[in-house]
């Protein structure tokens, strides 16, 4: 359908609140039937009736606004065209640094592919479309996953379950979004790609509650449990979204001391099984999960365990900084009792299966908080080209630009550093994994939230009152500034990665430097 033109002078004649329209960026909008349901109250509104508000609009409003209400457009301006770009979904943003310079049409990468790029346009347009409204819808409501059978059969529809556990023999044989990669094509880079492109629903609670305690710890399922049978079966259920499970090994007494669990674990007399007594706390996707993998204390060392959901076995909310769509638990053992065969790893020798299996998460963590760091950055660039203030625009002080260039280094410094881990990744066994990147990803994912810290500081007092807004334009800098901490200290604490980090190099210190 053709769109109407009109004059600036027709628009200037509808100026009442009985016959409201206003002009924002040579589109003219008819808000009669909207003045007494505006957010924002009437008066806003008369203020700008039947003038130009695109200043006064920006001023206020994200440009998804206008994208929410595209119905009340009723035509443009005759002879001109509008000078501000509206992202569609599943477009790459045009603002610079907003995304990795790999993506970006004028650079080069030695690391991604056609089938890269072609997988990140894929999963862009997905996560926009449909993966978005979700997250924000779950982030408020705090509801969990599971309400939501359809998104999570979405994921099934696209493999995308198994594709967030990483590259391995669960992929073999599938098609990835609907045939755009192949499961055995799907290294580290595309676990990267991925990961990335879902951490940008801004919503941080429901960002974990997205099964993220299935990722952390259905990978330690498959890496192992012994029992082959059940290691499968598991691993069906989850992949077709029928069952979930959570990763329990923090307690109130050992977070990141994990050497200082207390939950325990002892034979039956007849050896057939484990009697488990404890508790654990800060279990991501607790409230909702089937299986609880779990790390106990024995008489020699320690052990994980595969606990399904059954009597003994009691779960609680915790409220924490983000919403409680990610199901984050207390959770009581009380004589629990686990078959034998639910052994993960060998038999008192369950610290390797938990230092094992940090690697994965720790990387996960790593790419979702460099994302929502360069969410921050674009963010900031677009307001402060945008805003006035004492007669200028944000941008044109330098103490803003000093500001920017701070961020831009803190994320594209990071950015290049996960592209260099994930190399290594890509071209080293899991052993090698284990042996030589332990160290190096405990570095980054400390200093990439270190990083975000700082980020967070200098985005807040950009945006000022609305950085502290948890609507309106500073909504994502809000979101960003209460809950970026979950990245500083899930899966390890800053101090004692960075401890870990050093540790470990020390262990390949020749002796003939000493």
């Amino acid at each position: 359908m053709a769109i109407k033109s009109y004059s600036r002078g027709e628009v200037a004649k509808h100026n009442t609140e009985e016959d409201l329209w206003c002009i924002i960026d040579t589109r003219v909008y008819d808000l009669t039937d909207f003045v007494d349901a505006h957010p924002g109250g009437n008066v806003v509104l008369r203020e700008v009736a039947g003038k130009d508000a695109t200043k006064e609009f920006y001023g206020l409003h994200r440009q998804e606004v206008l994208i929410k209400y595209e119905d009340m457009c009723i035509g443009s301006i005759e002879g001109e065209k509008p000078t501000i770009i509206i992202q569609r979904a599943g477009e790459l943003s045009q603002v610079p640094y907003a995304e990795p310079i790999w993506l970006r049409p004028e650079f080069r990468s030695p690391y991604f592919s056609d089938k890269h790029r072609l997988l990140q346009k894929t999963v862009r347009k997905w996560v926009d479309t449909y993966l978005y409204p979700k997250a924000q819808q779950h982030e408020a409501e705090g509801t969990y996953i599971t309400t939501s059978p359809d998104l999570i059969q979405q994921m099934v529809k696209q493999n995308l379950i198994g594709m967030r556990l990483g590259p391995g023999k669960h992929l073999h044989g599938q098609s990835l979004f609907g045939g755009v990669m192949k499961g055995e094509e799907f290294d580290y880079f595309a676990d990267l790609v991925t990961m990335q492109e879902m951490s940008r629903v801004n919503a941080r609670g429901f960002s974990d509650g997205n099964l993220g305690g299935l990722v952390i710890s259905l990978t330690a399922i498959r890496n192992w449990l012994q029992n082959e049978k059940l290691r499968d079966y598991v691993t069906k259920e989850c992949m077709e979204g029928r069952k979930f499970t959570a990763l329990c090994i923090s307690e109130a007494f050992a977070g990141s001391d994990v050497s200082g669990l207390r939950t325990t674990c002892e034979k039956t007399p007849d050896g057939k099984f484990f009697i488990i007594n404890g508790t654990k706390k800060w279990i991501t996707n607790g409230m909702f999960a089937d299986y609880f993998v779990t790390a106990c204390r024995t008489d020699k060392g320690f052990n994980m365990i595969l606990v399904p959901k059954q009597e003994g076995v009691e779960v609680t909310p915790i409220k924490t900084s983000y919403s409680p769509a990610a199901g984050t638990a207390y959770v009581q053992y009380d004589n629990v009792k686990v078959p034998i065969d639910h052994l993960m790893g060998k038999e008192h020798d369950g610290f390797r299966v938990i230092m094992g299996n940090f690697n994965h998460e720790r990387f996960g963590m790593a790419c979702g908080s460099i994302r929502k760091s360069r969410t921050m950055v674009e963010e900031c660039l677009k307001w402060s080209n945008q805003r006035q203030v004492f007669g200028k625009r944000l941008i044109d002080q330098p103490t803003i630009r000093a500001k920017l260039a701070k961020m831009i280094s803190i994320v594209e410094s990071n950015q290049a550093w996960l592209e260099s881990i994930t190399y290594q990744m890509n071209n080293l066994s899991y052993a090698e994994q284990n042996k030589l990147l332990g160290g190096p990803i405990a570095l980054l994912k400390q200093h990439i939230t270190r990083g975000a810290h700082e980020i967070a500081d200098e985005a807040t007092n950009i945006f000022g009152g609305r950085g502290i807004t948890q609507t309106g334009m500073g909504k994502a800098i809000e979101m960003f500034n209460r809950t970026y901490k979950f990245d500083a200290i899930l899966g390890g604490a800053e101090e004692v990665l960075a401890d870990l980090g050093v540790r470990q190099a020390m262990k390949f210190m020749p002796k003939a430097m000493l």
